[in-house]
């Protein structure tokens, strides 16, 4: 996956109405892989973060993991999941289909 940027960008109406010819059909694909990215995301996180979790909770092991609070700043620094999909959508690199595609190929079959 490349770098992408976290800091706000104006985008083209245009340019995300393009690759469906439909802005609401493409936004609709960008959310949903939004929605990936962040359930991906916060999965990893939350898997990372239960190596650290104890069943007493000590408060000097609160404040000495400093561990835990870099793992946590590093996902907090990261692109926002919008950003993400956003970016591969732009670039061509979703794979979806439209869903008068898949009823053509129903009716093709019929």
């Amino acid at each position: 996956m490349q770098h992408v940027t976290s800091s706000l960008i104006t985008r083209d109406n245009q340019d995300i109405l393009e690759p469906t010819g439909n802005l609401y059909e493409s936004l609709v694909i960008i959310a949903k892989r939004a929605r990936q990215i962040s359930a991906n995301q916060k999965e990893e996180l939350n898997a990372k973060l239960a190596e650290f979790a104890s069943s007493v909770d000590n408060l000097e092991e609160i404040f000495e993991n400093r561990e835990q609070i870099e793992i946590s700043k590093f996902y907090e620094r990261m692109p926002k999941p919008t950003t993400s999909a956003i970016e591969e959508f732009l670039n061509g690199e979703l794979n979806f289909r439209l869903p008068e595609e898949e009823d053509e190929s129903r009716s093709d079959l019929a």
